[in-house]
C-alpha cells in the first residue's frame, strides 16, 4: 500500500509566509507539518510516499533529500544526535507536480501512474493526527475488514456545519452519501468527514469518468466518490486519538501549543506565559 500527500495549494490563509514558504513547511516548533504525515504513514507499514506538490515548492523535495554538508560537520563533531535529526527516512518519496492548480480530483489523477491496482491513502499536511495507534494504521484495518474505500471521521465536533457530515446507510457502516456544511439541524449524522482516507484503485477509473464530464474550474474527487457510495463501496472509521487542525493561523496556534504541551522544555514557557506577563500588550 502506498501513501499520497496532497501539497499542491497556495496556503493563501498563511500570507505572507507562504509566498516563499510552502504551508506543509511551516512547522510544530522545530518539525515541519508535512514531516508528521510521512511518520504516521511510516508508523502504519506504508513505505512508498508520492507528494503532489506545485512550481513552488521545491523546499519540499529539498527537506526530504539528504544535506551532506551538514552530516559530515555534525560526523566530525560527534554529533549524533544532530545527525539523527537530519537523516533521510527510510522511504521511498517521489513527487509529481500539478502544474494547475485544478482541485483535489486532478491532483489525483496524476498519481495513477505510480499506485497501479493498489489501495492507497491520502493525507492533507493541516491535518495531524496523534494517539497510540496511528490514524492511517486504523483506516489500513478497517479496509482488511471491509475491502472497502474507508473516510476518516470525527464524532461530534463543535463545529460540525463546518465540515462535510457523513449520511450512513441503515446498517450503520457503509457511508450513504456527504452533505456539505449542513445547516444547522439538518445534519445527516454527527459524524464529520476529516482530511484522511484510503481508497481502492477503482477510484481512479471514476475520477477519470467524472473528468469527462467536467466543463471547467477545479475538479475535486467528489463525483468518484459519491459512485463509490451509490455502490456500497465506501465505511467510515471513527478516528482515535487527537486531532489538530493546522489549516487556519488560529488553529495552527491552538495546534502548536497543544504539541508544545506535551513536551516538559516546552509546557515551561506556556506556564510562564500563562504567570507572568509574556502574554501582556501585542507587538503587532
Amino acid at each position: 500500500m502506498k501513501g499520497i500527500i496532497l501539497a499542491a495549494g497556495y496556503g493563501t490563509r498563511f500570507l505572507p509566509a507562504t509566498k516563499t514558504v510552502p504551508k506543509e513547511m511551516l512547522p510544530l516548533i522545530d518539525k515541519p507539518s508535512i514531516a508528521f504525515i510521512v511518520e504516521e504513514f511510516l508508523a502504519s507499514g506504508i513505505t512508498e510516499i508520492l507528494v503532489i506538490s506545485s512550481r513552488r515548492k521545491k523546499s519540499l523535495e529539498d527537506y526530504f533529500d539528504r544535506e551532506v554538508e551538514l552530516e559530515g560537520i555534525f560526523r566530525a563533531e560527534g554529533a549524533e544526535e544532530k545527525l539523527a535529526k537530519i537523516s533521510p527516512y527510510k522511504a521511498k518519496i517521489y513527487f509529481v507536480r500539478q502544474q494547475e492548480m485544478l482541485g483535489t480530483g486532478h491532483a489525483l489523477l496524476q498519481a495513477k501512474s505510480v499506485i497501479n491496482d493498489e489501495p492507497f491513502v491520502v493525507a492533507y499536511p493541516d491535518d495531524l493526527h496523534f494517539g497510540s495507534k496511528p490514524l492511517t494504521r486504523q483506516l489500513i484495518e478497517t479496509y482488511e475488514q471491509t475491502g472497502c474505500s474507508v473516510l476518516a471521521t470525527i464524532h461530534d465536533p463543535p463545529d460540525l456545519n463546518r465540515y462535510g457530515v457523513v449520511k450512513l446507510d441503515p446498517d450503520g457502516i457503509h457511508v450513504a452519501d456527504i452533505v456539505e456544511k449542513p445547516p444547522r439541524g439538518e445534519e445527516p449524522s454527527r459524524e464529520a468527514s476529516i482530511g484522511r482516507y484510503l481508497y481502492t484503485s477503482e477510484l481512479f477509473r471514476l475520477l477519470e469518468e467524472g473528468w469527462d464530464l467536467h466543463r471547467g474550474g477545479e475538479y475535486y474527487h467528489t463525483y468518484a466518490l459519491r459512485q463509490l457510495m451509490k455502490a456500497r463501496k465506501v465505511v467510515f472509521k471513527r478516528t482515535e486519538g487527537e486531532r489538530l487542525d493546522i489549516g487556519s493561523p488560529e488553529g495552527y496556534l491552538r495546534a502548536i501549543l497543544r504539541y508544545a504541551a506535551g513536551v516538559e522544555s516546552y509546557r515551561e514557557v506556556i506556564r510562564e506565559a500563562i504567570e507572568g506577563d509574556l502574554l501582556g500588550p501585542g507587538l503587532g
